[in-house]
């Protein structure tokens, strides 16, 4: 791992007690409804395992066990923190859970039926490898899901977002989770993205197809869905 990514780890690994709270105080509470968004398009994966990786505290992997509950599912994250509070919230399903590297996952080819992600994709040191490493262990068929927080296309407001995103929440992180520096690490990582259409080319660049995409929370989210 590269210091760039052990910092990022040691990051994830501080706020992971404040994590849930911080994201609820972010997007007034609408980053529940997004994450159902995600996982009711899980559900049109054929039948088979499903992978949610930097599952983080749980929460997708929470959301798609509610809506696909007959499936096996993994969830894996590089923050032993993470997933320790994982453990508690997935603890009624059949959920499993496992530290893992995005850019080196430690599965076969074609082990699942859909490969997931909620905000990971702009941590990755490596974009293209990592897209790479979800097609890998995607099952021809499957489905590849991703969803993360993009830059609005509407000039004006993504001034707006840009004032809140780089003042407010940096701000909101120093005051509830002790730790400004990681809620600036946070609009920044999203200022470095891929607008969705461009990240749509990665996707088919990595060898997936019938890439669609659809943006939620007022252009601020955007959900991403390939076949393998």
């Amino acid at each position: 791992m590269t210091a760039r990514a052990s910092d990022v780890r040691a990051m994830f690994t501080r706020i992971a007690g404040h994590y849930d709270l911080m994201n609820t105080l972010m997007t007034a509470g609408r980053h529940h409804a997004w994450r159902r968004a995600v996982a009711r398009a899980v559900a049109t994966a054929p039948a088979g395992p499903v992978l949610d990786l930097a599952t983080g505290t749980g929460d997708l992997a929470h959301a798609i066990a509610r809506q696909s509950p007959g499936r096996l599912l993994v969830g894996a994250d590089f923050s032993e923190a993470m997933l320790r509070r994982a453990r508690v919230k997935l603890r009624s399903t059949r959920a499993s859970l496992l530290a893992a590297d995005a850019l080196a996952l430690p599965f076969p080819a074609r082990t699942f039926a859909c490969v997931t992600s909620a905000f990971l994709l702009r941590n990755l040191e490596n974009l293209e490898r990592g897209l790479a490493e979800m097609r890998r262990v995607t099952r021809p068929g499957g489905r590849v899901v991703t969803f993360d927080i993009v830059r609005p296309e509407t000039p004006v407001w993504d001034t707006l977002f840009g004032l809140y995103f780089h003042r407010v929440v940096p701000a909101i992180g120093a005051l509830v989770a002790g730790d400004r520096h990681a809620y600036t690490y946070l609009p920044d990582s999203v200022d470095r993205f891929p607008r969705p259409a461009a990240l749509a080319d990665l996707m088919r660049a990595a060898g997936l197809h019938d890439v669609q995409w659809r943006t939620l929370g007022l252009g601020t989210v955007a959900l991403h869905v390939a076949c393998a």
